[in-house]
């Protein structure tokens, strides 16, 4: 899963691919680099981040989406916590929503239901605007984490939104210390109890930065080292801003773990 942040305030490439033709092409690498999804994105999450209006996220994500699927036939994923976005993506041709509150906001179960879409429900703690303001639980992350997937899994359930339309993401750096990040990622096979295909995102993040002391431009080597990990511990869909090195790191882990090519 390609990263493309259409947003002037991402944490990493913050404004690179506001313009749509900037998009487009960033968009077209990825999948030439072998991206089997794009993810659009017109809301930061990045901790600190304040949320944008219904109105700037639709003008930033909708006309992207609809040129991604008209000009590169591309499997989009939209980014958005937002009811009105989830329908006006569907309605241009997204094929998957990613929903960093887990379809918590008002809504936006129902929207997402109405979409007929997959969607992709995430853990957090907190809003990004505070989330990283000293984060703690009272039980081990994982069980922490896998609780309250579990949770939204069963009110989408109950609500009609069916199980073989569902992800699970465990939201690496949402609300989470590099403790927890890094235990979490440890003991990832826990979310197997989930019986739902997982998604992981830590392409970039601080918790590469915090242990390797490295500014975000220099993180590809330690993201390709949580990549090969991430896949082992049976993740299936690696949301990454690097594609083709991390298609590499995947084919390679895979390789090993299938002992041949």
């Amino acid at each position: 899963m390609g990263i493309l942040n259409v947003t002037p305030d991402s944490f990493s490439d913050g404004g690179r691919h506001v313009a749509l033709d900037d998009a487009l092409r960033h968009a077209e690498r990825m999948l030439a680099e072998g991206a089997a999804i794009i993810d659009v994105g017109g809301e930061s999450t990045r901790p600190g981040a304040d949320e944008v209006s219904t109105q700037q996220e639709l003008d930033r994500v909708a006309p992207v989406v609809e040129a991604l699927v008209r000009e590169l036939d591309a499997l989009v994923s939209v980014d958005t916590s937002c009811p009105e976005v989830m329908r006006e993506s569907a309605a241009l041709g997204a094929g998957m929503i990613n929903d960093v509150r887990a379809l918590e906001r008002e809504g936006a179960l129902a929207a997402a239901i109405g979409t007929g879409l997959p969607v992709c429900l995430m853990h957090r703690q907190g809003e990004p605007r505070d989330m990283q303001h000293s984060p703690r639980y009272d039980v081990p992350i994982e069980e922490a984490v896998v609780d309250y997937l579990a949770e939204r899994v069963a009110v989408c359930e109950a609500a009609g939104l069916r199980r073989e339309r569902l992800l699970v993401d465990p939201g690496f750096g949402f609300g989470k210390t590099v403790e927890h990040n890094l235990r979490l990622l440890n003991r990832l096979e826990r979310l197997a109890a989930l019986e739902l295909p997982l998604l992981v995102g830590m392409s970039r993040k601080s918790m590469i930065g915090k242990v390797l002391e490295r500014p975000v431009e220099e993180r590809l080597p330690g993201g390709l080292a949580l990549t090969a990990l991430a896949v082992e511990r049976g993740a299936r869909i690696l949301r990454v801003h690097d594609v083709a090195p991390s298609v590499d790191a995947v084919n390679m882990t895979w390789a090993v773990l299938k002992e041949g090519c």
